[in-house]
């Protein structure tokens, strides 16, 4: 499957083919899309998103993270997801998997705080990075008509039931 360059993603945000609201071209990499934070939950902390600021993560503590932009993926591409470095040095541990082909919303990431200090984490950082491949076939049913389960999430959502 051909990666996406900066050139590609271009493209296809300037002809409409993929949504990125709100688009900052300074998220632009050569070969992706810096992802960057929207607000953030940590479930032992309280049962309500922070949207503004900096959230304080304990060590040792698992953390959930609604990206700003609303993505809106076309039906015959799909993402990878990175953890920025820059994240991984300060001790965050994160799985990623997959942006399904024809996804809306916005993602939430989850990740986990390993290091001994309380990590400060300010909404509006870049957290990860969406490398974009398109399908060898177009799928016979894109997300929202195979599962659609989180389709056009706004925000942290967490595993639905």
């Amino acid at each position: 499957m051909p990666v996406w360059s900066d050139t590609d993603i271009l493209e296809a945000i300037r002809s409409g083919r993929l949504g990125v609201d709100p688009w900052h071209e300074a998220d632009l990499t050569p070969n992706g899309l810096d992802l960057r934070i929207g607000s953030i939950l940590v479930p032992s902390l309280s049962p309500n998103a922070v949207h503004e600021g900096t959230v304080h993560v304990p060590p040792m503590t698992r953390f959930a993270v609604g990206t700003q932009s609303v993505l809106r993926m076309p039906d015959d591409v799909v993402g990878s997801l990175w953890i920025r470095s820059s994240w991984a040095r300060r001790g965050v541990l994160a799985a990623f998997g997959k942006v399904d082909a024809g996804f809306a919303g916005n993602l939430t990431l989850g990740a986990f705080h390993a290091g001994h200090e309380p990590l400060a984490i300010p909404i509006g950082e870049r957290f990860c990075q969406i490398v974009l491949e398109e399908l060898k076939s177009p799928p016979q049913k894109a997300y929202a008509a195979r599962s659609g389960n989180y389709q056009n999430q706004r925000g942290v959502t967490l595993a639905k039931a």
